[in-house]
């Protein structure tokens, strides 16, 4: 059996927003917001999201800031974190992919077509676009660690909470989580 020496967390969120409550709509889901952090303390978190908090429309590849960004206008968003553990590799290949996606931020959008697609069952993929689960299946297929027999593309928020791998760190008001605000250096 490999070593697990690092832990890697998928932050599931739900805001509130118009836009999620059409999601719920037809995921039934109770999260419908998926990011993946480096650090317990979700200070280096990433995603596929808003770009500017109060305009919805523009959106696209994003470190996301708890206090700065998108939470901070949903004071009540409910989150549930999520913790893997990886091997040292894996854990490297992860955040080389997701720097990767950094470095090159400006050429991602959002694939709103793509969730149409997750919707009929049908995988639609766009050049240098994705939306959140997509975002974050595609860093852990991309880094070796396969997690499902699903395109990135067909997977949902609801797959990781689902997933045996995943251990259940904190449920509750994402600005209640206690290791919130404790700041560590960046790693991107």
């Amino acid at each position: 059996m490999v070593k697990k020496e690092k832990s890697v967390y998928v932050l599931l969120t739900d805001t509130g927003t118009l836009f999620t409550k059409v999601i719920k709509c037809f995921t039934n889901a109770p999260y419908n917001h998926v990011s993946i952090a480096f650090d317990e303390n979700l200070f280096d978190i990433f995603s596929f999201g808003r770009k500017y908090p109060r305009n919805p429309l523009i959106a696209g590849f994003i470190k996301e800031d708890v206090y700065e960004g998108t939470y901070r206008y949903f004071y009540n968003t409910r989150c549930l974190l999520l913790k893997i553990d990886v091997s040292y590799m894996e854990y490297v290949r992860l955040k080389q992919t997701v720097q990767q996606f950094y470095q090159n931020r400006h050429i991602y959008s959002y694939n709103l077509l793509g969730l149409i697609g997750v919707v009929v069952h049908y995988p639609i993929m766009q050049k240098n676009k994705y939306f959140c689960s997509q975002f974050v299946a595609e860093v852990f297929e991309r880094s070796g660690i396969e997690l499902w027999h699903l395109p990135p593309a067909l997977v949902t928020p609801n797959h990781f909470l689902s997933h045996p791998r995943f251990e259940i760190v904190y449920e509750g008001r994402l600005y209640d989580y206690p290791l919130l605000g404790i700041r560590s250096p960046s790693i991107i």
